[in-house]
């Protein structure tokens, strides 16, 4: 699966190459891009920002540089990938909007910087607009990178164990529950004894309990929902 990313500050992606992120690209399952904007600014400065009509505080992105980023892309192909801008005025995302994401070959993600983008690019080449949560962040990158971190673990190859995927927190309206590691007594605190017991049908009834009795303390409006399906 392809990323290309828009952004003022390509080098923040650099992270992107640790972690499960660096081998999916290494074993070739994903490819990041990072396309700097301001390379596309017709200004001797690079300068990407103006001052707004009808005043305000704060600068907003020029359409131009970016129009011509996302043109670079789509100019040397012959299909037109989505294009998702990260912004707390979009849908939140969730799991099930990253399964369905996770199906595109190609997705271009626009991170926006100070009071926003001039509408007028975004009305040119936007398709979706999604946050992350209702907070605010200074840019799109940090986003961007969530956004990337959560579709690409759904790609084919990216995680080595399918069954990770399926038993983690949402996939069935749960959290996930305790997990434990050796050794088998750590600060006065034992494992669950059921966990050693070597009976996978117990072990997986506890789970099960446990994920619901978690879910109903942490995320009571996870439960309702959960509830509200199984009637």
């Amino acid at each position: 699966m392809i990323f290309d990313v828009l952004t003022i500050f390509p080098d923040m992606f650099k992270i992107m190459n640790e972690s499960i992120m660096g081998i999916a690209q290494e074993n070739g399952h994903v490819t990041i891009n990072s396309i700097d904007i301001r390379d596309f600014s017709k200004n001797k400065h690079k300068k990407v920002d103006d001052y707004p009509y009808g005043g305000g505080n704060g600068m907003v992105m020029n359409a131009e540089p970016i129009y011509f980023a996302h043109k670079s892309i789509i100019d040397n192909i012959d299909y037109r990938p989505k294009v998702i801008y990260l912004t707390p005025q979009g849908k939140t995302l969730n799991q099930k909007m990253a399964t369905e994401f996770s199906k595109e070959k190609h997705l271009i993600l626009l991170c926006g910087h100070y009071e926003g983008i001039d509408e007028r690019v975004l009305e040119e080449i936007v398709d979706e607009e999604i946050s992350i949560g209702d907070y605010i962040l200074t840019g799109g990158e940090i986003p961007a990178m969530v956004f990337i971190d959560c579709i690409s673990r759904l790609v084919k190859g990216v995680l080595s164990n399918v069954e990770s995927n399926i038993e983690e927190s949402f996939y069935n309206g749960l959290l996930e529950y305790p997990q434990y590691t050796r050794p088998k007594i750590v600060l006065g605190k034992d494992v669950p004894e059921i966990l050693l017991s070597g009976h996978h049908s117990n072990i997986k009834n506890w789970r099960e309990d446990k994920s619901k009795e978690r879910t109903k303390i942490k995320r009571p409006d996870m439960y309702e929902k959960y509830i509200k399906k199984d009637v």
